[in-house]
């Protein structure tokens, strides 16, 4: 199967563009699925189960990389990294926190929800940038 570089681009830059965590066309026998730090392509037909859709090599690929304590976000909502804009995040690249600790705010339907690390560790990664919309389970932080 020959891969068309240019659709993943235009599908890459939609994401940008219109701010959104994923995007998925259909053509045919080919399914190209583009989400944030997730690219899969299928050659099956397509799959009405959102949980069974998107497994691939690549995104198999994708969670092995992810390699330490994974932190999901418990809701659907919008990720910030502090607690109002200008002010001192939560956390940052190398800090070292404690089970418990708030990490991040997500909002949903105008409540601000305080996310709190599940365990004891050194932020290896933060998954979201600041304002970004989550979705229940997306690893939001990985501990080491």
């Amino acid at each position: 199967m020959k891969i068309d570089k240019k659709i993943i681009q235009e599908l890459s830059d939609y994401l940008k563009e219109f701010n959104l965590t994923e995007i998925e066309i259909t053509e045919k026998d080919t399914k190209i699925k583009v989400s944030k730090n997730n690219v899969s392509i299928s050659n099956q037909p397509p799959v009405i189960s959102p949980s069974l859709s998107g497994s691939s090599s690549v995104s198999a690929q994708t969670q092995k990389a992810k390699t330490g304590n994974e932190i999901t976000s418990p809701i659907i909502g919008t990720a910030y990294h502090a607690p109002e804009p200008g002010a001192k995040k939560f956390v940052e690249v190398g800090k070292k926190i404690k089970k418990g600790d708030t990490i991040m705010i997500v909002e949903a339907m105008k409540t601000m929800n305080h996310v709190p690390s599940t365990a004891d560790g050194v932020v290896k990664e933060i998954c979201v940038e600041d304002g970004q919309p989550v979705e229940f389970g997306q690893t939001i932080i990985i501990l080491e």
